[in-house]
C-alpha cells in the first residue's frame, strides 16, 4: 500500500458481503485508498482471511461474522465498527443470496431468501448506519441492483423482484436523507465473482454468449473496475451525485 494518503484516509466503512468476489474487491480497493474497514460476512473465516490481505498492506480491517438478514447481526456489526474506528462515513450492502428458478417454480422459500437477504438485510444496514452517519454530518450508502432485474432476465424473478425492491428503497432513502448530507446511489455490476465464474465454468455457451453481448469485451475485475468504482462513489469527488443508478456492466445493459 502506498504511504502517501489516499483520497479516503480517515474514512470508515462497512462492506458486507466481504468474504469474497465484489466485496473483496470493494474492501481492498477502499483499503488502499485509505480508509479503515469493517468486513462483515456470513462466514468468519472468509472476511478474516480479507483482514488479513489488507493488515498486509498496511491498512485497517475489522472482521465481523454477520448475516445480513437478522436485524440484530447487522446491529451488532455497524456496533463492532464503531467502537472499533470511532465511526462510519460510508455503508456498502453487497450482501445478497440468490436463486435461479421460472416463476412457475419458485416457493415462496425463493422469494424469501432473495427478499431477506436483499431488501430487508438492505434496510437493516442503512436504518443502523443512519444515526452514525448523521453524527458525522453526512456520508454515502452504496446499494446494489442487478443488470437480471432491470433487463428481465428468464429464471431471475424471486431475485430481480429483491433487487429492483432495492433500488425503490434507495431513491426514497435518498430523498429523505439528503437533508443530513447522506448520499444513497446504487450500482449494478458484472463482474467475474466466484459464482460468475461457477456459472461460466458449468456453462460455457451460454458465457461465451454473455461475454458476447458486453461492448467492452470482458466481464469486470472485482478489485479493479468495481472496487475502484466504489471507492471513487463514497469520496467527496462524487459529493452531489444522489439517487442514482451507477452502470458497472461494461456496456452490457445501458438505461437511459
Amino acid at each position: 500500500m502506498s504511504k502517501a494518503p489516499g483520497r479516503l484516509a480517515g474514512h470508515v466503512s462497512v462492506i458486507t458481503g466481504a468474504g469474497q468476489g465484489i466485496g473483496r474487491g470493494i474492501a481492498l480497493a477502499m483499503a488502499k485508498e485509505g480508509a479503515s474497514v469493517a468486513l462483515a460476512g456470513r462466514t468468519l473465516r472468509k472476511v478474516q482471511d480479507v483482514a488479513g490481505e489488507i493488515a498486509g498492506l498496511g491498512g485497517r480491517a475489522l472482521a465481523v461474522e454477520c448475516d445480513v438478514s437478522c436485524r440484530k447481526r447487522v446491529d451488532e456489526a455497524v456496533a463492532a465498527a464503531v467502537a472499533e474506528f470511532g465511526g462510519i462515513d460510508s455503508l456498502v450492502n453487497n450482501a445478497q443470496s440468490s436463486s435461479q428458478q421460472t416463476l412457475e417454480e419458485t416457493t415462496d422459500q425463493h422469494a424469501e431468501e432473495c427478499w431477506r437477504s436483499g431488501p430487508m438485510g438492505t434496510l437493516y444496514g442503512m436504518q443502523a448506519a443512519l444515526p452514525h452517519l448523521r453524527a458525522r454530518g453526512g456520508g454515502s450508502i452504496v446499494n446494489f441492483g442487478s443488470g437480471t432485474a432491470i433487463r428481465g432476465d428468464q429464471t431471475f424473478g424471486a431475485y430481480a423482484m429483491a433487487k429492483e425492491g432495492i433500488r425503490g428503497l434507495s431513491r426514497v432513502a435518498a430523498r429523505e436523507w439528503g437533508p443530513y448530507g447522506i448520499r444513497v446511489n446504487v450500482v449494478v455490476p458484472t463482474a467475474l465473482s466466484p459464482a460468475a465464474a461457477e456459472y461460466q465454468a458449468a456453462n460455457p455457451e451460454a458465457a461465451e454468449r454473455i461475454n458476447a453481448e458486453i461492448p467492452l469485451g470482458r466481464m469486470g475485475d472485482p478489485e479493479r473496475d468495481i472496487g475502484r468504482a466504489v471507492a471513487t462513489l463514497v469520496s467527496d469527488d462524487m459529493s452531489y451525485l444522489t439517487g442514482a443508478t451507477l452502470m458497472l456492466g461494461g456496456g452490457r445493459t445501458i438505461v437511459g
